[in-house]
């Protein structure tokens, strides 16, 4: 089997990657805004219609973040890349780009089942692209540093494995009982809070 040629450090496509998801985090918060000469009653209303683009805002700006926190985990004793490394990753920019759109559905449009459905299959989709690399790059100790925390890195990759089930897990219950599904998703506040305990013990 040929090895494919590394094609240099991760430091550019990581920064990359940094740049892209601080964009899509600007794009977010764009929809978010209240219209000017409003009266008193006008104005409480249009606050109280903020509220689920928050909520929307508030999950796509936290498991997003989680992945990019674990994936930056991933290529912190990473030397050099190669093609089929960078591949996913690219890919994972371009799906981090388009989540705004998902958002905005489920912000707009939450009681649709079909919104709920889109947005949990582009997060699982984003999640999958972030953890490809880990698989990849066990494959590929050639590209590793010498010293490598692996405990540390088993955790980034379980924690980005456990939003990718969460999120894959909720298309079929969106289509079963509809936008509902919605709540199986605070099942990541204590599976993470859990996974941030080990991964601060194997740090320190």
């Amino acid at each position: 089997m040929r090895i494919p040629t590394p094609q240099g450090g991760p430091e550019r496509l990581v920064t990359l990657a940094d740049g892209v998801s601080a964009l899509a985090v600007t794009l977010l918060v764009l929809d978010l805004s209240v219209p000017q000469g409003l009266r008193s009653g006008e104005y409480r209303e249009a606050l109280r219609g903020l509220l689920p683009p928050l909520g929307a805002y508030g999950i796509s700006l936290y498991v997003p973040a989680g992945f990019r926190r674990d994936h930056r985990t991933l290529f912190r004793t990473v030397r050099q890349v190669d093609g089929q490394v960078i591949s996913p990753a690219v890919l994972g920019l371009g799906l981090a780009a388009l989540l705004p759109f998902p958002t905005a559905l489920i912000a707009e449009y939450g009681e649709e089942r079909a919104s709920v459905v889109i947005h949990a299959a582009a997060v699982a989709a984003l999640g999958g692209v972030h953890l490809a690399p880990a698989a990849l790059l066990t494959r590929r100790p050639w590209l590793r540093g010498d010293e490598a925390p692996v405990r540390d890195e088993r955790l980034s990759a379980v924690d980005m494995g456990v939003t990718v089930a969460v999120f894959l897990v909720t298309i079929p219950l969106a289509l079963l009982i509809g936008p509902a599904a919605m709540w199986w998703w605070l099942v990541l506040i204590p599976v993470k809070a859990w996974l941030g305990r080990g991964q601060t013990a194997a740090s320190g």
